[in-house]
Parts: structure tokens; C-alpha cells; sequence
């Protein structure tokens, strides 16, 4: 559970977590519920933290590198179906960031090629709409 909540960074809403359980079927929300009682990690205002940024980084360089680009982009894609469903910008972002931080060795096709960059696209036109042009530009640029 730390590991999944290490790939989203410093912390991840609850919502997303759920969405991302849901789509994976895999239960590792109780796991963090745990965490959280045990002080591993903060449950605050609807998300998981870590309490600090070096726990954040054991979690998620106990996993191989090579393995790390493969959690993104299952994650991502386990997310852009919760996207489609949600129409939810931020859900967008995050399930495109995810698929970008897996990079290029974790696609095995064209049609996943064709859809990260429609969904690159997608994203950094939606960012560009509320004038996040740092991050458009990120997406632009994947």
C-alpha cells in the first residue's frame, strides 16, 4: 500500500485511491487505513500523506526501477478509465502524469502510443484553459 501511495507522490486523495482500487481490483486502502493509526502515514482533509518526504522515497525505492515505470502506467491506465467516466480534470492529470512518469519502455503497442499523446493533447489543452501554461506545457512536451 506504501508502495502504491509513493508513485502518486507525497500524498494522494482518497477518492483516487478508491477510483484506482475499484478499477485495479486490489484492496490496499484498509492497509493504509492501518498505516495511518499507526502514524506511518497522515489521513487529513480527504487524502494519505507521508509525514515526511524521506518515508515517501523508502516506499517508492524499495521498488526496481524497472518495475516503478510499469506501476505508473498500470495506474494510469487503470485511471483514464475512471477519467472517461468522471469527466474529472484533475483525474486527467494525475492518470496522465502517471502514464508519463512510466515513459516510454512501459508501452508495448502503438494504440497505448496514440492514446498517451491524445491524452497528452487533452491535458495540456485543459491546463492551457485555466492558464497553467508550465504545466501544458509538460504535457505538450510528452
Amino acid at each position: 500500500a506504501l508502495s502504491v501511495l509513493s508513485c502518486f507522490g507525497a500524498s494522494a486523495k482518497i477518492t483516487l485511491l478508491k477510483a484506482l482500487e475499484t478499477q485495479l481490483a486490489v484492496s490496499f486502502i484498509d492497509s493504509m487505513e492501518e498505516a495511518a493509526a499507526e502514524g506511518v502515514l497522515d489521513k487529513i482533509y480527504g487524502s494519505y500523506s507521508f509525514g515526511h518526504d524521506r518515508m515517501q522515497e523508502a516506499a517508492y525505492n524499495i521498488m526496481r526501477p524497472e518495475d516503478r515505470c510499469l506501476f505508473h502506467f498500470k495506474y494510469g491506465m487503470a485511471l483514464v478509465a475512471c477519467t472517461i467516466e468522471s469527466n474529472d480534470d484533475g483525474m486527467l492529470f494525475t492518470a496522465t502524469n502517471q502514464l508519463n512518469l512510466g515513459g516510454p519502455q512501459a508501452i508495448k503497442d502503438a494504440q497505448h502510443s496514440a492514446l498517451i499523446a491524445n491524452l497528452n493533447f487533452t491535458a495540456g489543452k485543459k491546463a492551457m484553459e485555466m492558464s497553467d501554461f508550465r504545466t501544458a506545457y509538460n504535457f505538450f512536451d510528452n
